[in-house]
Order: structure tokens, then C-alpha cells, then sequence
């Protein structure tokens, strides 16, 4: 009989302990209303209205999961957002038994988890429905396997390996990122060993395999992803350079936990106690330069491989706690991290009523951000973009509803931009409207459905924009938004008849992936 060590079960409880914590900060946060939903909830929300093996600007794996949550807890914030809080707390505790495994006995294991925990990137992703929460713990689960594959030397984790990063690329293809830098690793380090056998080659096409379906969906729709890309780099992100990416990196990851995932990498590259697992530092330096190289790569895209940097830091932070002088230092680092990490949950968390929190930025100097470079108003674009949208579903069926029933029913409601398409289609079943068509993105490729063109409510733009292709066109009304992006705010909704060339005959010319 296996007594388990109480050292163990210590360990396994501290985990445990910080992933629930955070777990239930969002969750607390989210049941008292937080801002809103977030706009790409909404487009991902329409999404799964139309489920599909691919959309333009993502794979299919997270609307199959927004699918199944929406049917198993509904559709309230609260209901929306318990799968990133999910992803989140369990990419906590993947983090911590990655530490463990490197060797971090209960202060390692702790030290890992808090960082994390506090890393302002992490929050954010955990407070809203999107891919990147998701990202985030597929990253860590392959961190793991990886972690038990250099120690046990068991071939079938390959299989494992394989199917994670397969999921992961039909979440998200940076994961192709992560497949390189193992890839780099293997040739780099004593794991080439593994290159003489079968094991990294079954993985990799059990990994594409499983990412096919998204491949053959972009061939069927003209590379749409590889456009996205394309248009998104040259355009929204074409003012970006490399040194937003490195400041946003520091910045994203919590300026006081510099310190801790920088010396995680030292360690994974220096560190006697580390030199097993150097392969994986191999792999964040490749997964690093392949987004230094691209100079429109935004900081957040490196959040998901720094999960092995914080576990570690954690092995490599343990030895301090030898001595009492290096002992305080540690604990003091760590309370000066707590307090200025409390400081800044703000920004990235909605824990506090909207009106105190832009009085309360202003006052520690957090100025409003955007890393599309757009214009701001009183808060960043991440908060911002939980502003006004069902303000705009409500001033649509104004007009709507002031139109006859046999206008209404082959009446089009159009926008160009997928948040407002999106915010028509949540909260306009509340107002009696159908549901959008649009030009960006994926709304392009759904199409304008049966509707001609004879009469159309279009949300945004000027009249310079619209009347030159109807016979007839009023500004029947307008939205304004409190604190929403500027460019959401004031916007005009166009009452518009007898388009001039039938709307499917246009619709070609419509297209905007970005």
C-alpha cells in the first residue's frame, strides 16, 4: 500500500486553492453585470448560430465549445463567460503541476501559480468569451505533456502530444508556432534522440489530421484566413512595430513579474537543475522570434507560451528560501507585486462601477489604449468594446417597427462592422428584429440570404456613403453610446429603398475581411 506524501497532497491543494480563486473572481465579477458583453462575444455568439468547419478569422473549435455552453448553461454573461473562467483556473493548475514536475517542491509550486495568477493578460482573457483562454490552457496541457514525455521517456505522450496540438490548431493556428519551436527543440537538444523513431512524426500528422477540416473549409473559401491575415497586418495593424510588441509583452505579463519570467527563461537555458527541460526553452526562444520577425505581432500573442517560464521560475526561485536574508527579499518581492498587481486589476478586470474606474485611471495614470491605434474616448478599446451594443439593437427597431408589415417583411438590416451585426442579432430577438446581414468577415460569407435590396436599414456610415445606390434614402435615426469606442458612438441608421442593382449582384463587392 502507496501512503501518499502529505508534501504531495500540500502541493496539490495550493493549486487546486489558486485555481479556484480565480475562478470564482470571475465568476463574482460577471454575476454583478461587469460592463457588458463583449462585441466579439456577440460575433462569436452569431457564429455558433452557424456552426461550419471554418470562419474567416478563426478555426472552428471555440464556437463548437460556445455552442455546447450556450446549450448546457444558456446565454447570460454569467452563463457566457464560465469557460474562459474555466480555461483560465485550469491553466493555473496545468502551470502548477508543470512546476512540480520540474522539480519545485510547495514555495516553487506557489511562486508559479501567483505570477501567473497575476498576470494581467490572463485576467483579461479569463473575463470574456474568446479563443485565446482557450489557447492559453491548450498551451499549458502541451507544456505538460512535453514535461512528462523528457521525464519518463514514454513514447505513446507523443499520441497525446499530437492530439492536443491537432485541437489546439482547430482553436487557433499559432499553435503552429508552438509545433516549431518543438520541432527547433528536437534538433537542438539531447531529445533529437527521438528523431530516429516514429513517435514525432506520428504526432505531427495526428496534429494535421485533426486540423484539416479547417484547411479544407479555407480552400473551399479562397484562402479566407490567409486574406484575413493579409488584410489585417496591411491594414488595422499596419501602423504596429516591434517595439509595441516587446512593451506590450512586459506590460500585458505585469511589469513587476518581469523579474520572474525572465529569470524562468535564464533558468530553462542556464540552470543545472533545469538542463532536463532545456528543450522547452528552445521552444519559447523560437515561438519568441517567429513574433519579433513579424513586425505586426501584438504582445498578447506570446502570453500562451509563458506558462512554462512562470513554472520555472518557480523551480528556480525555491533556492532562495535557504537563506533568511534572500528569504525576505523573495517574500517582500512578492508583496510588492500583490500590491501593485492590485493596483492595476482594474484595467483588466471590471471590478469597479465604470464611472469610478475612469476617475480612479485617470488618478494612477492608466491613459486609454488601443492596439489598433485607434481614436479613444474615456476608456481603453477593451473596455470600451462592452459598451452600447444593445443601445443599438434598440434604436434599429425604432425604425424598424415604424415601417409597415409588408416593408418589414422584406426589410434588411445591414451593418458593416461584425459588432453591430452581432449586437442586431443578440439583442434584437428581445426587439422583435431579424437577424443582420453584413459585409465583414464572416457575415460576408452568410450572405445577404433571400433579401433584394427594396428596402434596407443600414447601421453606420454617411448619406454620401448610401445614396448614391438607392433610389431613395433618409436618416431615419441615429445611436449614441456613454463610453463606447468613439467611432461606435453617434452613429447614423439609414432608412434606404430601391437599390439599384439587385443586392446579390453586389454582394461580391461587398467582402471585407479584416
Amino acid at each position: 500500500m502507496v501512503i501518499p506524501s502529505k508534501t504531495h497532497t500540500k502541493e496539490k491543494y495550493i493549486i487546486f486553492l489558486f485555481a479556484l480563486t480565480t475562478f470564482l473572481l470571475h465568476f463574482f465579477v460577471n454575476l454583478s453585470g461587469a460592463y457588458g458583453y463583449f462585441r466579439d462575444e456577440l460575433y462569436y455568439i452569431a457564429c455558433s448560430e452557424h456552426l461550419a468547419w471554418g470562419y474567416v478569422d478563426h478555426p472552428p473549435l471555440s464556437i463548437y465549445i460556445l455552442k455546447l455552453s450556450r446549450l448546457v448553461f444558456g446565454e447570460s454573461l454569467v452563463a457566457i463567460r464560465i469557460v474562459p473562467a474555466l480555461c483560465i483556473s485550469a491553466t493555473l493548475i496545468f502551470t502548477g503541476l508543470i512546476a512540480r514536475e520540474m522539480g519545485a517542491a510547495l514555495k516553487g509550486i506557489s511562486i508559479a501559480c501567483f505570477a501567473l495568477s497575476l498576470s494581467i493578460i490572463h485576467i483579461a482573457f479569463g473575463g470574456f468569451y474568446n479563443m485565446n483562454p482557450i489557447d492559453l490552457l491548450i498551451w499549458s496541457i502541451a507544456f505538460y505533456i512535453v514535461v512528462r514525455l523528457i521525464k519518463t521517456k514514454k513514447p505513446h505522450l507523443w499520441i497525446y502530444l499530437g492530439f492536443v496540438l491537432g485541437l489546439g490548431l482547430l482553436n487557433k493556428i499559432s499553435v503552429l508556432f508552438l509545433g516549431a519551436g518543438i520541432g527547433v527543440g528536437l534538433i537542438l537538444t539531447e531529445e533529437r534522440k527521438w528523431l530516429a523513431t516514429r513517435w514525432p512524426y506520428l504526432c505531427g500528422c495526428i496534429a494535421i489530421v485533426i486540423f484539416l477540416p479547417y484547411v479544407i473549409w479555407n480552400i473551399n473559401h479562397d484562402l479566407a484566413h490567409l486574406e484575413f491575415i493579409k488584410n489585417a497586418s496591411g491594414q488595422k495593424y499596419a501602423s504596429r512595430d516591434r517595439s509595441d510588441f516587446i512593451s506590450e509583452i512586459i506590460l500585458l505579463l505585469n511589469p513587476i513579474n518581469f523579474p520572474i519570467w525572465v529569470s524562468g527563461l535564464l533558468a530553462l537555458i542556464f540552470y543545472n537543475k533545469l538542463k532536463t527541460f532545456r528543450f522547452l526553452g528552445w521552444v519559447f526562444i523560437t515561438v519568441f522570434l517567429i513574433l519579433i520577425f513579424n513586425k505586426t505581432s501584438k504582445g498578447e500573442y506570446l502570453a500562451a507560451a509563458v506558462s512554462i517560464l512562470f513554472a520555472s521560475a518557480g523551480v528556480y526561485f525555491e533556492q532562495f528560501f535557504k537563506r533568511p536574508v534572500l528569504r525576505f527579499i523573495v517574500y517582500a518581492y512578492l508583496v510588492i507585486l500583490f500590491l501593485v498587481s492590485a493596483l492595476v486589476v482594474p484595467a483588466a478586470l471590471p471590478i469597479m462601477p465604470v464611472e469610478n474606474f475612469i476617475s480612479y485611471s485617470k488618478a494612477i495614470g492608466l491613459s486609454p489604449t488601443s492596439n489598433e491605434k485607434k481614436e479613444m474616448g474615456e476608456l481603453s478599446q477593451f473596455y470600451a468594446d462592452m459598451f452600447g451594443w444593445e443601445d443599438k439593437a434598440s434604436d434599429v427597431a425604432k425604425v424598424y417597427n415604424s415601417l409597415s408589415p409588408s416593408d418589414k417583411e422584406k426589410c434588411a438590416i445591414y451593418s458593416s462592422n461584425y459588432g453591430r451585426c452581432g449586437a442586431i442579432d443578440f439583442f434584437g430577438k428581445k426587439y422583435g428584429l431579424p437577424a443582420a446581414i453584413g459585409n465583414h468577415n464572416n457575415y460576408w460569407i452568410w450572405g445577404p440570404r433571400n433579401y433584394t435590396g427594396e428596402v434596407m436599414i443600414i447601421l453606420g456610415g454617411s448619406m454620401e456613403d448610401h445614396a448614391d445606390d438607392f433610389e431613395s434614402c433618409e436618416l431615419a435615426g441615429a445611436s449614441d453610446c456613454d463610453y463606447c469606442m468613439p467611432y461606435e458612438d453617434n452613429l447614423n441608421i439609414f432608412l434606404c429603398r430601391g437599390l439599384k442593382k439587385p443586392l446579390k449582384e453586389v454582394w461580391n463587392e461587398e467582402k471585407h475581411y479584416d
